[in-house]
């Protein structure tokens, strides 16, 4: 293959190739790094509710022993209104603050291997975990569990309508297939890598590429070229100038992806320098200072 050439009108000739590669349900950044979150099957998700509902209800069983024995001389009234408040945090407090604390675990999820994510693969935070946890009251106590069921079997992620709501779902954290070694710099296009104008790739682009390197040897030697110039050609409408001479399309292929990911990489080291430098500057700011975070009388 000579130096790839961008051309618009055909860089979208490689989906028709896309049923051969066989690409799994993953998530991929720009950059070619694909994130090895599988959604969690049904079972799985319905085992790991049944864990958390046995645990609940073991839990509500004892507090309110408890509270029987504390409040028994009590006011009616205001023995019923701590009864109330201690049921809705056992309902919603406790899902949400384990669900925050653990990063999307909890003891049902930890005992089936699961976790619940963002859609973009990173952990959940507060916000997303009282979203869901608020959510119950449609998808499982309102409705007997059958709006999660619907919404579940429906998704192609496995979503119940808290997650869609949260942009969150439950990913498998073991049992998942080993993922192909990231493709290598080939040393012959290193250079020319690191001075080439390589934009940001599709992300479909880039997932189809990088499960086309793993898989190549597998393929037949007509599809594998087939499918490795189709790509190549895609690829190429993102990069310039093209490398010089003749360049096999597994090799533009590898060098534009490696590239990619090191210089994504080093965009998120130098994020990660600037971030703990300002928090040294605010750090060491005088304790006035509109950037300070230090309080009066603190050393």
């Amino acid at each position: 293959m000579s130096g790839p050439t961008p051309n618009g009108r055909q860089s979208a000739a490689w989906e028709a190739d896309l049923g051969d590669l066989n690409l799994p349900q993953e998530l991929v950044t720009g950059e070619a790094v694909v994130l090895d979150l599988h959604p969690a099957a049904f079972l799985s998700r319905a085992l790991a509710y049944l864990l958390d509902f046995v645990v609940l209800v073991v839990l509500q069983v004892a507090v309110v022993m408890t509270l029987t024995w504390l409040l028994a001389s009590v006011d009616n009234a205001l023995g019923g209104a701590i009864f109330l408040g201690t049921e809705l945090m056992l309902l919603f407090g406790l899902p949400i603050t384990v669900e925050t604390l653990s990063r999307g675990r909890s003891l049902g999820k930890w005992a089936a291997g699961l976790r619940v994510v963002r859609v973009d693969g990173g952990p959940i935070r507060f916000r997303q975990a009282m979203v869901r946890g608020l959510m119950l009251l449609i998808d499982i106590y309102g409705s007997s569990g059958s709006v999660a069921l619907v919404s579940s079997l429906l998704n192609a992620r496995g979503q119940r309508l808290g997650d869609l709501v949260a942009g969150t779902y439950v990913v498998r954290e073991r049992g998942g297939p080993a993922l192909a070694p990231p493709p290598q710099m080939p040393p012959h296009l290193a250079y020319w890598a690191s001075t080439a104008d390589i934009a940001r790739l599709p992300d479909r682009l880039s997932l189809a590429a990088r499960q086309f390197l793993g898989r190549a040897p597998m393929l037949h030697p007509t599809s594998r070229d087939q499918i490795g110039r189709r790509l190549a050609q895609a690829v190429s409408a993102s990069v310039a100038p093209p490398p010089p001479g003749h360049v096999h399309p597994e090799d533009f292929l590898a060098a534009v992806l490696t590239e990619r990911r090191n210089r994504e990489l080093s965009r998120m080291q130098r994020q990660e320098q600037q971030r703990l430098a300002r928090l040294e500057r605010r750090g060491s700011a005088d304790v006035l200072a509109a950037t300070s975070t230090r309080l009066i009388g603190e050393d």
